[in-house]
Order: structure tokens, then sequence, then C-alpha cells
């Protein structure tokens, strides 16, 4: 029989991660969404707990650890329940890191994980959503076009992290006019990219993402994460899926434990609304859908580590995870009536947050 249970290395990693998440990180959530700021202290004490460093290899400058997708979906759902916006930025240079160590050529590696293992938090970021209503991440339209031994890009990627600060982006396009998908591991100030002006959006208030334009972008072959001949694109997408579908059931956790609690405290009629059948109902079926979410979740991120091809399962996982995330939301917001309307209530911010996991591509990666 499969088991999903946690070792006893990850539950202390996913212990201590919650921890931080519950006295650090959560106590910020209402500041940050509200002034779109997250705090330079908060960012470096989430940094100096080593969840980028701990997997790059001892070679290079990291702690060594193997890395693990079951791994980082506990994390990421303990950072996701305290708040989306300052997960996505802790985790942030992980959309660089991961794929340059599942998929970097030797000189790639050298050259880049060194830069994240200095003390201070170092930014960096992926380029994956497009601004089109029918964005396909096997049909981009940001092309990279071969041309003298270097690749040209071109074209406007949307909704990318911290790419005004990243020292280094890597930038996923298609290869000339087939369907074959290539990562571009570009370097802060490259000519040709440019940084448009900040995003406002309905959630995520606290993460700063950006449109990144490329204008005849020149790319040396060997900045092709993976060389020449490329990479495992897929595998890289997948460990973004189920990083997602992990940040979706740490949103719905928070929200339906603070529905939870607040049904419990709540009376009317002399009574704990979650005495009433409705709202227990609402509450067990809430619970329900989270907990299938999250195996769902495990099982894609266990055949992963497997080295398995999980694509169906990350599918699957973060397209129900989704679909949940937001279903709970709103149920949370429901359950607290009227004053779940209000901003004295995080449950607002949870939904204003799930919201987005129908269209959030390459804000994580596991």
């Amino acid at each position: 029989m499969v088991s999903f249970e946690p070792s006893e290395e990850q539950r202390l990693i996913r212990d201590t991660v919650a921890t931080f998440a519950q006295e650090q990180v959560r106590p910020q959530a209402r500041a940050s969404d509200e002034s779109g700021e997250i705090p330079a202290a908060l960012i470096q004490q989430g940094w100096e707990l080593g969840l980028t460093q701990a997997v790059i290899p001892e070679e290079y400058g990291g702690a060594g650890e193997a890395h693990s997708a079951v791994t980082s979906v506990l994390l990421i759902e303990e950072l996701a329940w305290a708040d989306l916006s300052i997960a996505c930025h802790l985790l942030a240079p992980r959309l660089l890191v991961v794929p340059v160590i599942e998929a970097g050529t030797e000189e790639q590696k050298r050259r880049l994980l060194p830069r994240y293992t200095l003390d201070s938090f170092v930014p960096a970021t992926a380029a994956v959503v497009e601004p089109r209503w029918d964005f396909d991440l096997s049909s981009l339209s940001v092309t990279a076009t071969p041309r003298n031994g270097s690749y040209v890009l071109s074209g406007t990627k949307c909704f990318v992290p911290l790419a005004a600060d990243a020292e280094h982006l890597a930038v996923f396009a298609r290869i000339g006019d087939g369907d074959e998908v290539g990562v571009f591991l570009l370097e802060r100030g490259t000519a040709g990219m440019t940084i448009l002006e900040r995003e406002k959006n309905m959630g995520l208030k606290g993460l700063a993402t950006y449109e990144v334009a490329f204008d005849q972008c020149q790319v040396p072959v060997e900045q092709r994460l993976g060389g020449a001949s490329g990479c495992d694109v897929n595998r890289l997408l997948n460990l973004q899926r189920v990083a997602l579908a992990a940040a979706a059931v740490g949103v719905a956790r928070a929200s339906f434990e603070y529905a939870r609690d607040y049904a419990k405290e709540r009376k009317a009629f002399g009574v704990a609304i979650a005495q009433k059948q409705a709202i227990a109902f609402m509450l067990a079926e809430m619970a329900i859908e989270i907990d299938a979410a999250r195996l769902l979740t495990w099982e894609a991120a266990w055949k992963l580590d497997r080295g398995e091809d999980a694509t169906r399962e990350a599918v699957l996982a973060k397209q129900y995870a989704a679909n949940m995330a937001l279903m709970v939301a709103d149920r949370g917001v429901q359950i607290l009536g009227g004053h779940g309307y209000i901003r004295d209530h995080l449950v607002e911010l949870f939904l204003r947050n799930a919201r987005g996991f129908a269209t959030f591509e390459g804000l994580l990666t596991a």
C-alpha cells in the first residue's frame, strides 16, 4: 500500500515552517495587503529559514539536502496558510534555483547557484504567464527564434513576481515556429528586456508583479536551460502545478479554520452557529474538499520524487485545488455573514487570493 506519511525530517521542516508562518507571517498578512509592501525584516527572516539554500548542493555553497517535491508542498501549504503574497515572495528565488538544479548544465549551476547561498535575500523569478485571453502553456506567444548561435526573444509576459528587483529571470518561450518550449536564464538588465509598471491585482496585493516585454532580446545559447538541447520543461511545469495546488490547499485551510472558529464562538438565539445544521454541513464539506485536494497534491508530488511522469496527477491536483479553494473561501465569507464582507476579518482576503488560482501559473515551484 502506498503511504504519503511524511518522514520524520519532513515533519520537522513542516513544523518549523508552520511555527514561523503562524508567529511571523500571519500577523503581517493584513498590513501587507493594505500597504502593498512586505517588511524587509520579515523577508530576511524567511530567507534565514533556508528554504531556498537548503536544496542547493554543497559544491555550490548550499546545504545539500535532496530536492523533494513532497517536502516542498508541505512547506508551501504552511506559508500559504499564513499569507499567499508573503509565501510567493519568500519562495520566488526557487523559481530560478529549482529549474537550474533540476535541469541546468554544470556551467549554469556554477554560475548561478552560489549567488543564492548568500546571507541576505536575493530575489529571482520566472516569467510564464502571458497577457492573452487564450493563454496556453502548450502554445506560448513569446518566441525564442534561433539566430546565429543565439536566440532572439520577442513578446510579453505578465504576472511576473519581483521582476523589477530580480537578479535573474527564468523565461519560458516557444522555440521558433514549432511547439517546443525552452527556458532561458536572463540576467537583470539584459538588453531588449523591459520591466513595465507594477500590476494592480484583485488579490496578492502584497506581492509585486509586473509585465515584462521582450523586443529583439538576444540571448546566447549557453543561457538556455540545459544547454542547446534544452530540458524536460514538462517536469518543471508539473513542479509548478503541484506547488500551486499546495498553496490553494493552504489558503482554503486558512479560510476553513477561520470560519470554523468564528462559528464556534458566534451565537444566534443562544446557540453557537456551528451547531446549526446548515453551517455544520458547510464546514464538513469544506473539510472534505481540503483533504481531497491535499491527497491529490501529495500523490502528484510523490510521483515527481520518484522520477515518474506526473502530468496527469499534477494537472488534476492543480485544477481540483483551484476550484476547491474558491469554493471554500467563498463559504468562509458566507459563514461569517455580514462580517465576512468587512476588512476586519481575513476571510475576504482569502477569497480575493483564492479567486486567482484559476489563472495562476509560474508563481511557485515545488
